[in-house]
């Protein structure tokens, strides 16, 4: 019902940048909120960042603050997180998710869709 693509992974120094894109297409209209997760090898999936369509709110992961930055661009259907001062540990493949509502954004397991992941990989 509701596709998601990310795109913009790569190889990085520390320190440096990268913008990832998460392109939605669909059904779009059953989905208010986009998620950014990221799983690291041998680590769980943990929430990065959240933002919702109508009501513009959005949400930073505790370790990211300050660092990454979450928007939208609503005539294309694209979110966007923009990850600056990069770090060896935040080397993982990053998803893209969504639901339907704000309440819960933390929880991966209320997510209903989910794209392929794009790998991020920093080097020291």
């Amino acid at each position: 019902q509701v596709q998601l693509v990310e795109s913009g992974g790569g190889l990085v120094q520390a320190g440096g940048s990268l913008r990832l894109s998460c392109v939605a297409s669909g059904r779009t209209a059953s989905t208010d909120v986009t998620g950014w997760f990221r799983q690291a090898p041998g680590k769980e999936r943990v929430f990065v960042a959240a933002i919702s369509w109508s009501g513009g709110y959005f949400g930073l992961g505790d370790s990211v603050k300050g660092r990454f930055t979450i928007s939208r661009d609503n005539v294309k259907n694209t979110v966007f997180l923009q990850m600056n001062s990069l770090q060896p540990e935040d080397t993982a493949v990053y998803y893209c998710a969504a639901r339907s509502h704000w309440s819960g954004i933390f929880r991966v397991s209320e997510y209903a869709y989910w794209g392929q992941g794009t790998q991020v990989t920093v080097s020291s």
